[in-house]
């Protein structure tokens, strides 16, 4: 006959072996990967809705900014211009200045990022720059930056990067809004985005055949009323 004392510590051997078997979940904080200027950028702010044709047909997301300070100085220190970023200008406050400023067109994020700088003696330029597949082209924001006193400003910004399928849209909107014949014998060479507070406009250029005396024609299309904005610019 099996003694109760035997059968007892049996059981307490297979239940201290099936605990130890148990999974572990690690209890300590997940380390936050680090994003290199070409990797996928996770965007920071909740979805943007869906877009909604406005009068013009054509839909348009809202305009959001995606980055933080993290990212953009990930950016700056990884920077693989000819010169980098100038170290005064790899802060966190710095960083944060310019992330607070660069929005994109739908709110997401760029899929590559590239930053390059130069100082003189009392302020430097910030150039940052990204674009994502199928986008007519780059967005490039340029900053003046004081690092004395951390002031940053926006200079310039060339934004291209919204979806190629929207060019010809806003091609035929123009077209549709122009007395007939404007655009006769020009193409669409170019087409920017503007960010708030002139949301939902467009600069178009169009050009000729590049032979002498061919003409050219820069709009401001807006998109959301829709119209042109005060005269079209020619170069003719």
């Amino acid at each position: 006959m099996r003694r109760p004392g035997l059968a007892l510590a049996a059981l307490l051997v297979i239940a201290t072996a099936a605990c130890s078997a148990e999974t572990r979940v690690p209890t300590g904080p997940t380390p936050t990967p680090t994003t290199s200027p070409t990797a996928t950028l996770t965007p920071l702010a909740t979805p943007t809705p869906s877009p909604v044709p406005g009068p013009s047909g054509i839909e348009l997301p809202a305009v959001g900014r995606p980055f933080d300070a993290a990212t953009i100085l990930t950016a700056m220190r990884e920077s693989r211009r000819p010169g980098g970023v100038p170290d005064q200008l790899e802060s966190h406050a710095i960083a944060a200045a310019v992330a607070a400023a660069i929005s994109t067109f739908d709110g997401l994020p760029w899929t590559t990022m590239a930053a390059s700088g130069s100082c003189g003696p009392e302020s430097c330029t910030l150039e940052v720059a990204g674009t994502r597949p199928d986008s007519h082209g780059d967005d490039v924001w340029t900053f003046d930056v004081r690092p004395a006193d951390g002031t940053v400003a926006v200079t310039m910004a060339e934004l291209r990067g919204m979806p190629n399928q929207l060019v010809p849209a806003l091609d035929g909107l123009a077209h549709s809004l122009l007395p007939a014949g404007s655009l006769d014998g020009l193409l669409l060479t170019s087409a920017m985005w503007l960010p708030p507070p002139e949301g939902g406009q467009f600069v178009l250029s169009y050009r000729g055949d590049g032979e002498e005396g061919s003409c050219g024609i820069d709009l401001r299309l807006d998109a959301v009323t829709p119209g042109v904005v005060g005269d079209p610019s020619r170069t003719c």
